[in-house]
């Protein structure tokens, strides 16, 4: 049985980018493997300084979770900073980590990129050293991620190689999985769904809200008669992810028929999320009358987390000469 090892961070509230890039294909593994979940409260420090905030966010992440599937019977869901030997182990990995490889990766240089080098704190810039070690703590073999995080599971494979060279097999080297056809998933103004961005279309807003959100998708100015480029739409792209494919072949023929405008093809795609998310949303509200039941899913994940963490700390003491 594969080892399994995903997580997601608590900035915000969960959006369709983190289901399709992250949540529905852990849920999926849950079934292939032995899967370890956790929500990434401490990399959301580097710009979350809301304790208020981080408390409702990470809840949120779990409550979300649970709603869309993920078994607490076959899945382990924790917080990462529930977990003992965490930033013993990064600051351990973060000694033979070289300064150029920090420098290279995406986070770190798009940080930069939007507010230059004063906006850029310790935590962003180390983001992968930590990472690694999310995955390497627990001896994962598959890591799960979108595409845009596919360098940082090939940051870990070279840090965890190093260490095993300097002293001796100590981590597993783990295999990223990209789920074909999702690796990034577009947001209301046509770029990739981030809260950084603020285009995201939330997994359970209210139905006046999200119909808002889809009705402000950002088109051009084809006129209604006009035929229309279905692959530069991004309604088309989203409305691939909700609907079968014969529905999909049908938007796309009347988009290049003319004669219908954006609106309506709007209307369609808020109609197939609203409708897809539906016995998630029922869900959702019996869990959420329920915060008891989170907590005790969280602490139970905690447990089980930690015992496989303390066994690699102890192996990682032992390889550096700390005991």
């Amino acid at each position: 049985m594969p080892r399994i090892l995903s997580g997601i961070k608590p900035t915000g509230v969960p959006h369709i980018g983190n289901y399709f890039g992250m949540m529905r294909p852990a849920i999926e593994w849950q079934d292939r493997g032995e899967a370890f979940y956790f929500i990434a409260d401490y990399h959301a420090l580097t710009t979350l300084h809301d304790a208020a905030l981080l408390r409702q966010y990470s809840r949120g992440v779990a409550l979300d979770f649970l709603a869309c599937g993920l078994d607490p019977a076959k899945a382990t869901l924790f917080r990462q900073s529930d977990i003992h030997g965490i930033g013993q182990l990064t600051w351990i990995l973060g000694t033979l980590t070289p300064m150029p490889m920090l420098e290279n990766a995406h986070a770190y240089k798009a940080a930069v990129a939007s507010g230059g080098d004063s906006a850029v704190n310790l935590g962003t810039f180390a983001y992968p050293v930590l990472m690694a070690i999310d995955i390497l703590i627990y001896q994962s073999n598959i890591v799960p991620v979108g595409r845009d995080q596919k360098q940082h599971v090939e940051m870990t494979r070279d840090l965890a190689l190093k260490f095993n060279r300097t002293f001796g097999e100590s981590f597993t080297i783990p295999e990223p999985s990209i789920l074909p056809g999702v690796e990034t998933i577009a947001g209301l103004d046509g770029r990739k769904m981030s809260k950084s961005y603020n285009n995201t279309i939330e997994l359970f807003a209210p139905e006046k809200a999200l119909r808002k959100k889809i009705m402000g998708i950002i088109t051009d100015s084809t006129p209604v008669e006009a035929p229309k480029d279905p692959t530069r739409s991004t309604i088309v792209d989203l409305y691939k992810l909700f609907a079968s494919e014969s529905d999909v072949a049908e938007m796309e023929s009347c988009f290049r028929a003319g004669g219908t405008g954006y609106g309506d093809f709007k209307k369609q795609l808020f109609e197939a999320i609203w409708s897809y998310f539906e016995p998630m949303r029922k869900r959702r509200s019996e869990l959420e009358a329920d915060p008891a039941y989170i907590e005790s899913v969280l602490a139970a994940g905690a447990e089980r987390a930690n015992a496989l963490a303390a066994n690699t700390v102890h192996k990682v003491r032992q390889a550096i000469g700390l005991q």
